[in-house]
């Protein structure tokens, strides 16, 4: 069985955005060579997050709504986490919400997705570098 690990690196200008890395997962696919198997992507940070959806400009407003009034980023007294002089306890609630990672099959050397589904890193409290890891394991 092959293994292979890669680190995405990312430092993005805004406190929240999503990123398709669907394209990066991809290349660290072709290089581990892997053609039956799994992978696991997931962000090695508490305040980002990795998940499967739509590529859709509206949908990702949506989320930004919908996780906002779920975690309201202020004001930050609201927080107990936040009284350590934090500022970033909505981000943590956003990245729990979210999830930290997903697992895609490898078919015939290609993420073997359903219709429409890309990967998204998910920046909750961003303008600093975060990482995800890619792991593929598989023939």
């Amino acid at each position: 069985m092959k293994s292979h690990r890669k680190e995405l690196w990312f430092d993005l200008p805004a406190r929240r955005s999503f990123l398709n890395i669907t394209p990066q997962v991809e290349a660290a696919l072709r290089e581990s060579g892997v053609k039956e198997g799994l992978c696991l992507v997931n962000a090695m940070h508490i305040s980002a997050s990795v998940f499967i959806n739509d590529d859709e400009r509206g949908l990702h407003g949506d989320f930004e709504t919908w996780l906002e009034k779920l975690a309201p980023e202020k004001p930050h007294s609201q927080y107990h986490h936040n009284d350590t002089g934090e500022d970033n306890a909505d981000a943590h609630l956003k990245r729990t919400i979210m999830g930290r990672e997903v697992v895609v099959a490898v078919t015939a050397g290609k993420l073997d997705f359903g219709p429409w589904e890309q990967i998204f890193y998910g920046e909750f409290d961003g303008m600093r570098r975060k990482r995800v890891l890619v792991k593929i394991i598989g023939e």
